[in-house]
């Protein structure tokens, strides 16, 4: 089963003109443990998914309303020659195919 199936939301936003925060809400206590728990978001993922250093990538999770955030430095700066995406709103997409652990 994919993310994108399993997620209730898979979004990315800005967080100021240097940062990109990837959510994802998951629908319940149980997916949320196993999602967390199987490192499929964790910053080595994340580092090979989005080409940053690891050592730049957070991951929190957020029990109480079983939702993943995870935030790294863009690529490119918002608004600078280059960017394809100002707001960042289209950066989710690769995480929509992961495969989520049995």
């Amino acid at each position: 089963m994919r993310l994108g199936d399993v997620a209730t939301m898979v979004r990315s936003k800005n967080a100021g003109p240097r940062l990109l925060t990837l959510d994802v809400a998951l629908p319940d206590a149980s997916t949320y443990m196993r999602v967390l728990g199987s490192g499929m978001l964790g910053p080595d993922v994340i580092a090979r998914l989005y080409g940053v250093s690891i050592a730049h990538v957070t991951t929190i999770g957020h029990d109480r309303t079983h939702t993943i955030k995870v935030t790294f430095p863009r690529p490119i700066v918002a608004g600078d020659p280059g960017d394809t995406d100002l707001y960042g709103a289209q950066q989710y997409i690769p995480l929509l195919d992961l495969e989520v652990p049995a």
